[in-house]
């Protein structure tokens, strides 16, 4: 039995200085109609979403950094912390600017992702082994080892210089995949059996995380989980009656979900983390972690540079870390594009728009291995997942988040403040969030005939096998095969769920045979009409550019034949910020109408 995709109206915006007026609903909208009612967000409604995506990426940030750092040995860093994270939120800020002007275009903020930390608890956690020669002795006995490429015991500099190395080899990985195409051609072959098991990976993968982090204080973590799910589900569907005023209407009652907007832009993630943030300072409650404080005050203005705190180091055990770095976040980015554009009611990102965006996610890690980062960016399932709750996707939103990002990366100071907030809140928000995205890869399983044999094995083998093979590699012994680097890189590779239930998935799924009906390829399209592929092209300055690259790149720009209709003109991403009904088509929203 093959199911169908079912995909919530979007939501139409309201004009205030129209009036409101009630027309027969159309059984069948129309392009035109959608695009004008699905327009961008006012500035300020922007730069509120904006401020929301920070605090969701501040929680990214947060929680990868401290996990990095409780797992190295009892010491400290010869800078303030502050500036790491700085250092962080400046490559993330660039990152997203080339991805939403140069990259697949899509409205995806770029952040820290576990991708990148797996692979460094890893690589921190196996260090070399170290001997020294004693004279008049053939053998070699263990001693204190001497040297530059020594650990010295109680500072992390030299580890995290060693992780920064695998970042930036893992960014020329990915970037030199992209220019290839690689990654486009593997998207082509990416169903919905390969998207579903990866997100819904994706979703399961962090639970242990966000359960440490909100046993810290369950109360104080229920809190803004409480007012996610009250505020982003329930009052948006409240309705309240608007009296029509100057206008010679019957009398009726016009009841419109006014709370929408407030749902959508303020109350879903950025109301409750400031109402608890509050809370939690005027309790006396700090959970600041001791690893991101430091004695030392950090700088007002500092802007991060190359060899700031000493250059990556190059080795072949960070070589291996950051080839799984690399595999591991082209596999979640591809799926998060497939996530967006579904979201945005896009069509599939084209392959040259996946190949595009794949380049420009390594070059964002290489710049971020090289200002000293010790993780990479790729692309956020959680900034995705609140765009899916708040309903406002807009490349303008991403871009003012990107500004934000930059702003605060050059000011230390100011980004001490995002590690007062306090840990069970950052638990909180990354557990709403996971959720959705666990979700959103489940909404890909009815696209399929669920009832297959063939199906359930493959959903059934990807996600269990993923989820199992990293926690047996826990309990396990470590793997020693006498070579340090081929360790490292089995190690991180089987740590990796994401990657482990992508590849899983896509092995099974283009080896077993079955219909395309079967696997959901003949079943995806939208009830709505949905623009074509001229929302991933360049705009026609970078066009010229691109117009100057060698034959073997030009995977990265459309084909003629693939540019579609140029009379429909070069249109926007379709936004879903329209919180409120229009006077132009209110049979589009769910307003009701009562008489007295």
């Amino acid at each position: 039995m093959n199911k169908q995709t079912h995909q919530p109206d979007p939501l139409p915006c309201l004009d205030s200085q129209a009036s409101v007026a009630l027309r027969p609903a159309p059984q069948s909208p129309s392009p035109q109609s959608l695009d004008f009612l699905c327009a961008a967000p006012s500035w300020g409604l922007s730069w509120l979403l904006a401020v929301q995506h920070i605090l969701v990426l501040a929680s990214l940030l947060c929680v990868s950094h401290l996990l990095l750092l409780r797992s190295l040995s009892p010491g400290g860093l010869s800078y303030a912390p502050a500036q790491l994270l700085a250092s962080s939120l400046f490559s993330c800020g660039l990152s997203t600017a080339m991805q939403t002007w140069m990259g697949s275009r899509l409205p995806l903020v770029q952040a820290p992702s576990f991708e990148f930390l797996i692979p460094a608890l890893v690589l921190t956690s196996q260090k070399p082994s170290h001997t020294t020669w004693a004279p008049g002795n053939n053998s070699q006995t263990p001693g204190p080892c001497v040297g530059t490429a020594c650990f010295t015991l109680g500072s992390w500099d030299e580890s995290l210089r060693e992780v920064s190395g695998a970042v930036l080899m893992s960014g020329l990985l990915q970037g030199t995949l992209g220019l290839l195409g690689g990654p486009g051609r593997l998207f082509l072959h990416c169903g919905p059996l390969v998207l579903a098991p990866s997100l819904a990976v994706v979703g399961l993968s962090a639970h242990k995380e966000v359960a440490l982090f909100c046993s810290a204080n369950w109360g104080l973590a229920l809190l803004p989980i409480l007012l996610m799910v009250v505020c982003s589900q329930h009052l948006g569907s409240c309705l309240l009656p608007l009296c029509p005023l100057r206008t010679p209407v019957p009398p009726t009652h016009t009841l419109v979900p006014v709370f929408r907007l407030f749902s959508s832009c303020l109350i879903q993630v950025l109301l409750p983390v400031v109402c608890v943030w509050i809370l939690s300072a005027l309790l006396g409650l700090s959970f600041t972690p001791q690893e991101l404080s430091a004695p030392n005050i950090p700088p007002w203005l500092w802007l991060p540079h190359p060899g700031g705190w000493g250059w990556p180091k190059l080795t072949l055990r960070g070589l291996a870390a950051g080839t799984t770095m690399a595999l591991a976040s082209s596999t979640s980015s591809l799926c998060c594009y497939a996530l967006c554009g579904r979201l945005l009611q896009l069509t599939p990102p084209p392959s040259y728009a996946c190949s595009r965006g794949m380049g420009f996610e390594g070059l964002g890690s290489l710049l971020a291995g090289l200002l000293g980062s010790p993780l990479g960016t790729a692309s956020s399932f959680p900034n995705v997942a609140t765009t899916s709750l708040t309903q406002a996707g807009s490349q303008r939103v991403a871009r003012l988040a990107s500004l934000l990002c930059i702003g605060l990366g050059l000011s230390p100071r100011l980004t001490q403040a995002l590690t007062t907030i306090p840990l069970p809140v950052h638990g909180a928000v990354l557990g709403v969030n996971q959720a959705v995205i666990l979700s959103m890869g489940f909404s890909y399983f009815y696209s399929t005939d669920i009832d297959s044999g063939r199906n359930v094995f493959i959903v059934g083998f990807a996600i269990f096998m993923a989820l199992l093979l990293p926690r047996w590699l826990q309990d396990a012994p470590i793997l020693n095969t006498g070579l340090s680097p081929v360790d490292v890189l089995l190690c991180s590779f089987l740590a990796e769920p994401v990657l482990l239930a992508g590849l899983l998935s896509f092995l099974l799924e283009n080896t077993i045979p079955g219909t395309r009906l079967e696997r959901g390829l003949l079943s995806q399209t939208s009830p709505k009409p949905i623009k074509n592929a001229l929302e991933y092209e360049l705009p026609a300055p970078f066009q010229k550019l691109f117009s100057f690259l060698p034959q073997s790149l030009q995977c990265l720009c459309p084909r003629p034949e693939d540019t579609g209709d140029e009379e429909q003109g070069r249109l926007e991403p379709r936004e879903t910020t329209d919180l409120l009904p229009s006077p132009g088509d209110l049979s589009l929203s769910p307003i009701m109408t009562r008489a007295d």
